[in-house]
């Protein structure tokens, strides 16, 4: 997989009606499958009264995972369209919903593919899509004197961090893998091993 994807920036929500039936299409970042299927489990609670939850996501693991469910529809009438939108606009780590209220006309498979489709792509749009680089996050914990080493450290590499004034300091860092193990090497190295490094 390449160091950098495209995903969307945050969550995106939209609704439109054709020929009497509602479409409200959803989506959300999504890191791991879990998280994923727990957005999915969430709109089909919000929406328990619909006639379908149809869900798609694209997760990056090795390999990359694809799921899509026609939740009743006509087979390949909605799931498999909704995530050919995901994939046309390459995008990962995403996950889509798209919620219908049936509205007492039939659309056809052919309706259905450019409703499902269509919500999907307003959704995306509604969310916006960035580029990211794959981020690892880390624990740093350290006494009071090397706290502003650390801290100076991370700002300097403008990388995004929590910090915790307790007895000791904890911080909670969000790197980009390919520069991980750079900056665990020179924080190590800045407090003489004094810091101590944990994967969160």
């Amino acid at each position: 997989m390449t160091d950098t994807y495209r995903t969307v920036a945050g969550r995106g929500q939209i609704r439109f009606e054709v020929r009497g039936s509602e479409f409200i299409g959803h989506v959300a970042p999504a890191a791991t499958v879990e998280a994923a299927e727990a957005f999915v489990d969430a709109i089909e609670s919000e929406y328990a009264d619909a006639t379908h939850n149809v869900p798609a996501y694209r997760v990056r693991a090795d390999p990359l995972r694809e799921y899509a469910s026609d939740d009743g529809e006509p087979s390949g009438s909605s799931g498999k369209p909704a995530l050919n939108v995901l994939q046309q606009r390459e995008i990962e780590n995403v996950v889509a919903v798209v919620t219908r209220y049936y509205g007492g006309t039939n659309l056809g498979v052919g309706g259905l593919a450019r409703s499902y489709s269509q919500a999907v792509k307003e959704a995306v749009d509604d969310a916006g899509v960035v580029t990211e680089r794959p981020h690892e996050r880390f624990g740093i914990e350290t006494q009071y004197d090397d706290s502003g080493t650390v801290r100076g450290i991370l700002e300097s590499e403008d990388v995004e961090f929590d910090a915790e004034y307790e007895e000791v300091v904890e911080f909670e860092v969000r790197v980009p893998e390919a520069d991980a193990t750079q900056l665990r090497d020179r924080i190590r190295s800045a407090t003489s091993g004094r810091a101590d490094i944990s994967d969160i």
